[in-house]
């Protein structure tokens, strides 16, 4: 778990991670910006936008982006696991 973009950063290079996942707003850096960074040094690594943001466009923007799933707040346990079993497949 990690506070800023910068944080998370850290926490991924020191860990073997299966799946990110990442507000798109957030401070100092969007979700966005944190999913390019890493693509950088990580680019295998699936990654789910979290976000309050659910339009047809937002969703669309995520998938150009690189996020392999849009999940909106409120967050459905449900759905959340959905997608973070869906992204896993698609990587095995």
């Amino acid at each position: 778990m990690a506070a800023t973009a910068d944080d998370a950063l850290r926490a991924i290079a020191n860990d073997n991670l299966d799946v990110l996942l990442t507000d798109i707003a957030m401070p100092e850096q969007d979700g966005y910006s944190l999913l390019e960074r890493l693509r950088r040094s990580v680019p295998e690594l699936p990654a789910i936008a979290v976000t309050a943001c659910v339009s047809a466009e937002d969703r669309r923007r995520a998938r150009e982006a690189g996020f392999r799933a849009h999940v909106a707040k409120p967050i459905d346990p449900q759905e959340l696991l959905a997608a973070v079993v869906a992204v896993r497949r698609q990587v095995a």
